[in-house]
């Protein structure tokens, strides 16, 4: 991975990849359950398959769970507020939603979301984010 030059939309794909993969994974189950019962038909619509089918997609291969963790890592470095912004973007949520569940404009939660994109490539590049550089200097520094 070190051969990489990292982007923001870089990051933003590999930190997007990773939140269809988790919603990818099978459902946690209690562990140490189970039954020999066979499953209760209630009524005849049941019984004959007239319901919804529920589809789900495939399970995800082990590459992309691999690049899932090490994408989840990066969460970590950012601020709180930050990696909300991020990943609330990377499950699909609408500006208006993010804005609404982290209390900011649209101009502001946008501006944190490039800065926590422009803070996880610096990083990934082997570069260190000053204190001092403000939001606007990192953004403008990584386009």
């Amino acid at each position: 991975m070190s051969d990489i030059h990292w982007t923001p939309s870089l990051a933003e794909a590999y930190i997007t990849e990773a939140a269809d993969v988790l919603s990818r994974l099978p459902e946690p189950r209690a562990r140490g359950y189970i039954t020999s019962w066979p499953p209760i038909v209630r009524d005849f619509c049941e019984a004959y398959g007239w319901q919804d089918a529920v589809l789900r997609r495939p399970p995800p291969p082990a590459a992309a769970i691999d690049r899932m963790d090490m994408a989840l890592q990066w969460l970590a470095w950012l601020e709180q507020r930050d990696s909300r912004i991020v990943w609330l973007r990377a499950c699909g949520k609408p500006w208006k939603a993010v804005c609404w569940e982290v209390g900011l404009a649209r101009a502001a939660a946008h501006q944190h979301w490039m800065f926590a994109l422009c803070v996880i490539s610096w990083r990934l590049n082997g570069k260190a984010v000053s204190r001092h550089m403000s939001k606007r200097a990192l953004i403008d520094a990584t386009r």
